[in-house]
């Protein structure tokens, strides 16, 4: 579309996925902020925002949504419809948007997309959207190729006919151009000259660059400011402007301590919009300092203080997170929709410099009417090769999962369970190990329900370090013979530090630091070569999936590592002794 809008010089639209600017972005092949862009077509303005698709950063589709005329859902032409599709047309349905199917990649040679149009009906009808049925519209198209189609059995030139149904069958905005000012800020953006920047779609009235305005702050205060500088979106980026009208979408400079859900207004006249609703959070974990005895040799921010003003400021812009100090005093729990949203989170943070320590992800519960404790539960989809359906089926039923619908589609099963969110925290790597990487897992929250019996815990003890120093391949050499390693020779341990998985289900502490004893009588077969088979290499995802209660996730800007809550294994004795009283 951007291509060929003729907006852009070839230069302009180098390399792939054009609007996933964050590193992270660009690495995991995933949209994880919300972007606005412009788009002129045949005199009409097209303000497009691109908006994530998992669950996880659902915040972001929520506090923009408000911005919208319409939707373009996307869909795979051989996946169909997967869990966060049904989140993402919720979301869509209940802001009142017209959504226009779009079943990209018709060239792959599994496309199935007579198929894909009718799941999509089928979604529409089971989200509530009925009235959007006798009007259902859909295109097919390749964005590899660049074409757009109302027929996949015909090929266009092409993306003219998609943006002609986008000019056509999406309404323009719904704005009083006459009446007083208001605009909701659902978007916050920073810049070091000139600090906060407000984003969001003005509803009525006019705004100009100097111009008194009132705005509109939770718990019904009133702020009075001056717009110091108005933007408003040409393209792929930002043109500055003296003045914008009802239905534009703006970036507004000068308002200071301006927070996501105020309502910018004209002076004196009060009229605050409904502040965006975000659905509660599902996850929480402890964030506190890393007290390990190697802090402070990669980071910059290793204070408590600095860890709290960090996890504050990630507040203004990411409206699902919670920050709260936690019981114990020592840390900070922080509440997200999920492993993914937080592990995005913990990963800018070490690339800003920072060294922190993370808890096991624990569900959060809540009390029913009747008294009883309920828990999160979410729909997971599972596609996998049928001949190892079987190992899905078991590693799914232990953790309190239940078989909703199972389809075939050629050599694949596609099976859809309902479990409990705590059930899903380590059943990727478990999945992916049996079934030798060929499962693919997609989730999303469904509901609360009373909390359903106990999980498995990791079936495996481990290898945790009674010794300080650096670890040899010679004492290493003889622990692989019973455990699976973390760490190679060369690296630096700690009392504490967890350095592999024993093979048994207890803990074992071990000294990876002994190396061999030197004399001066030489004996044939005593020298053998030591080969060691390669330490696994953990993501921070898994690592956070892996560990149990009375464990940490040690991150720093180069390091991920797993270690004990408490280093002695003294005061760990101490700690399991008092518990079994």
């Amino acid at each position: 579309m951007l291509r060929q809008s003729g907006q852009f010089r070839d230069s302009q639209l180098q390399g792939e996925r054009i609007l996933d600017s964050n590193d992270i972005e660009k690495e995991r092949g995933i949209t994880i902020l919300s972007k606005n862009i412009a788009l002129p077509y045949q005199g009409v303005k097209i303000n497009v925002i691109d908006t994530p698709g998992h669950a996880d950063f659902g915040g972001e589709v929520e506090r923009v949504v408000g911005m919208a005329d319409g939707a373009l859902l996307l869909l795979d032409a051989a996946e169909g419809v997967m869990p966060q599709t049904r989140f993402v047309l919720s979301k869509a349905l209940e802001a009142g948007l017209k959504p226009i199917v779009v079943i990209n990649k018709i060239d792959r040679p599994d496309a199935r997309c007579d198929e894909v149009v009718d799941e999509a009906l089928e979604l529409l009808v089971t989200l509530g959207g009925d009235e959007y049925l006798d009007d259902f519209s859909f295109v097919f198209a390749s964005a590899k190729e660049g074409y757009a189609t109302l027929d996949h059995k015909e090929r266009t030139q092409d993306m003219t006919c998609l943006l002609d149904k986008v000019v056509k069958e999406i309404p323009g905005p719904d704005v009083d151009e006459s009446g007083p000012l208001q605009m909701l800020v659902t978007t916050l953006d920073w810049s070091e000259y000139v600090g906060r920047i407000a984003v969001g779609r003005i509803q009525s009235g006019e705004i100009k660059v100097g111009q008194s305005i009132s705005l509109c702050q939770d718990n019904d205060q009133v702020t009075s400011c001056k717009v110091g500088g108005l933007h408003v979106f040409e393209n792929l980026g930002r043109q500055e402007v003296d003045s914008a009208t009802a239905g534009e979408v703006v970036a507004i400079i000068g308002l200071d301590k301006v927070e996501i859900g105020d309502t910018v207004c004209a002076s004196g006249e009060v009229l605050p919009l409904q502040r965006v609703d975000v659905d509660e959070p599902t996850l929480e974990m402890l964030f506190t300092i890393n007290s390990s005895p190697l802090v402070g040799r990669e980071g910059k921010y290793v204070t408590s203080r600095q860890l709290k003003e960090r996890l504050y400021k990630e507040l203004e812009r990411n409206v699902a997170l919670r920050v709260r100090p936690s019981e114990s005093g020592d840390g900070f729990a922080v509440s997200g929709r999920g492993v993914l949203h937080l592990s995005v989170l913990i990963e800018n943070m070490r690339r800003e410099g920072f060294e922190l320590s993370v808890g096991k992800p624990r569900v959060i519960t809540r009390k029913n009417a009747e008294g009883k404790t309920e828990e999160p539960f979410e729909t997971l989809v599972v596609e996998v090769p049928t001949d190892r359906f079987g190992s899905v089926m078991e590693l799914v039923g232990e953790r309190r999962g239940l078989l909703d619908v199972m389809e075939n589609r050629g050599e694949y099963t596609m099976a859809t369970f309902q479990i409990p969110s705590r059930g899903l925290i380590g059943l990727r790597t478990r999945m992916l190990n049996a079934t030798q990487g060929t499962a693919v897992m997609n989730h999303r929250f469904s509901r609360y329900s009373v909390v359903d019996g106990e999980i498995p815990r990791r079936p495996q003890g481990v290898l945790v370090s009674k010794v300080g120093g650096k670890a040899l391949a010679f004492s290493l050499d003889g622990l692989q013979q019973r455990s699976e390693l973390f760490i190679s020779p060369g690296d630096e341990v700690y009392e504490g530090m967890i350095v592999g998985e024993n093979s048994r289900d207890n803990d074992m502490d071990v000294n990876p630091t002994k190396g061999k004893k030197l004399t001066n009588i030489r004996a044939a077969g005593s020298d053998d070569n030591i080969l060691l088979k390669p330490a696994r290499d953990m993501s921070l995802e898994a690592a956070l999936e892996y560990i149990e209660e009375g464990e940490l996730v040690e991150i720093t800007p180069e390091t991920i590592r797993l270690r004990k809550v408490l280093l002695k294994e003294s005061d760990r004795r101490k700690e399991a002794r008092k518990a079994k009283s």
